[in-house]
């Protein structure tokens, strides 16, 4: 398409999901709830064909030499496609948030004031590889009276299409607009540009889910508010007081369960003061799973099948079976590593000792804390949202994983009685 072409596509589907947004705003819960049943039902009806479009795009992406962790995120089996109906058909569940009066209070004039909740109006969701997202996306905008703009990745593209294709199918059967959901069919990347421009002003946030370049594209160009985070450094913490047979497994789930996730580990930070135990405990079981070690010289001394490690590691998101260690003294140096060089995502601390916990959950600011338990809970779906369309690591409106109640805002409503002032 030529570029003319492109501004003239992507302005349409920006006016139509106006209209739309307007529409779904005023739409009862019950008609929005009878759509996302739809949608689920549709897409469970179009597994073969969804598969045979995932196939397609697999085929295409190993053509292409795509790394491991990209081809894990791209891939569809039937099991992948009953999560994403089980995922709709919860979020059908949720209650809704639209015009719900999150405060009210009175005022001594006798004004009476409400914050309710109101839909964003028009999302911009620009991902990469997963296609998933695109039934997350939609379910999660419909549920919150919102309309999106999707465009996913190229290697994702056939897949997508046929989500999409059973989701207008459902939104339709509601009674609801097409125009609700609308996925971009094109692979130019002139369209995410246009979006990122907000489309003649009618995308109201833009929500990027994908790879460091991607992100940082998305927060240097947009012309509109982002929900983002730039990347997923997450690092995990091992207090001498930890439960050591609760840590190995742990720090083994968190890194190795999915490596391709941003909330897999990257950084293991063992506390000096039981380090040799510590590191006799953990690192043999993370090896033998088959995850590579790049380790200081101190701990490698200890357990010279690592490799060392170099500065770059302690600024990498490998998005792989690769994990850097070192030691740090104490809470005290946790925390100074951790401000150092997290991405602000999800940090998580191992520890049985309460006063150490409570300095680690008081002193790091990034958007998701975890004690006890892996950082691939970093999910909306594991927090209860249902499903999540990223995770947001700024501190304005939304953070941590983006839900129903982070695509609303808020509205005030003031009631009178003939009040005037002076």
């Amino acid at each position: 398409m030529i570029m003319t072409e492109i501004v003239a596509l992507m302005n349409e589907m920006g006016k139509k999901a106006h209209l739309a947004a307007n529409q779904l705003a005023i739409t009862p819960v019950e008609t929005k709830t009878a759509a996302l049943k739809a949608m689920a039902d549709e897409i469970k009806a179009s597994a073969a064909d969804i598969m045979m479009a995932n196939a397609q795009d697999l085929a295409a992406a190993k053509q292409n030499s795509l790394p491991r962790a990209m081809l894990d995120r791209l891939k569809l089996d039937e099991f992948g496609i009953a999560a994403i109906v089980d995922s709709i058909r919860m979020i059908s569940e949720l209650r809704d948030p639209v015009g719900e009066v999150i405060a009210a209070w009175d005022r001594p004039n006798g004004l009476f004031i409400e914050r309710v909740r109101t839909p964003l109006g028009v999302l911009g969701v620009i991902f990469e590889s997963r296609p998933n997202v695109t039934a997350d996306a939609a379910a999660l905008a419909i549920r919150s009276g919102n309309v999106v703009i999707m465009r996913g990745g190229s290697d994702s593209y056939f897949s997508c299409q046929a989500i999409h294709r059973a989701i207008v199918s459902g939104l339709m059967m509601a009674g609801l607009p097409a125009e609700s959901v609308q996925l971009v069919a094109t692979k130019d990347r002139a369209a995410v540009g246009e979006m990122l421009r907000g489309l003649d002003g009618n995308i109201d946030v833009i929500i990027p889910r994908g790879g460091k370049s991607l992100i940082a594209r998305v927060q240097k160009e947009a012309r509109v508010p982002v929900f983002a985070h730039l990347e997923g450094l997450c690092h995990i913490y091992v207090d001498q007081s930890a439960d050591l047979d609760m840590a190995t497994e742990v720090v083994v789930n968190s890194k190795l369960r999915r490596t391709g996730v941003c909330g897999a580990a990257e950084t293991l930070l063992l506390d000096r003061h039981n380090g040799k135990r510590l590191v006799d405990a953990i690192l043999p079981e993370l090896a033998r799973r088959g995850c590579e070690i790049r380790a200081t010289d101190e701990i490698r001394m200890i357990f010279p099948d690592a490799k060392p490690a170099t500065p770059q590691d302690w600024q990498t998101e490998y998005l792989d079976a690769i994990l850097s260690v070192q030691f740090v003294d104490g809470i005290e140096g946790a925390i100074q590593h951790i401000k150092q060089y997290s991405s602000n995502h999800t940090e998580a601390i191992l520890a049985e000792n309460p006063a150490v916990v409570d300095k680690f959950f008081s002193e790091l600011d990034s958007a998701i804390l975890v004690h006890n338990a892996s950082t691939q809970f970093a999910d909306g779906g594991e927090f209860g949202f249902g499903a999540e369309i990223g995770i947001a690591t700024g501190k304005m409106h939304a953070r941590g994983p983006i839900g129903v109640e982070q695509l609303t805002s808020f509205q005030y409503r003031v009631h009178g009685k003939g009040q005037t002032r002076r």
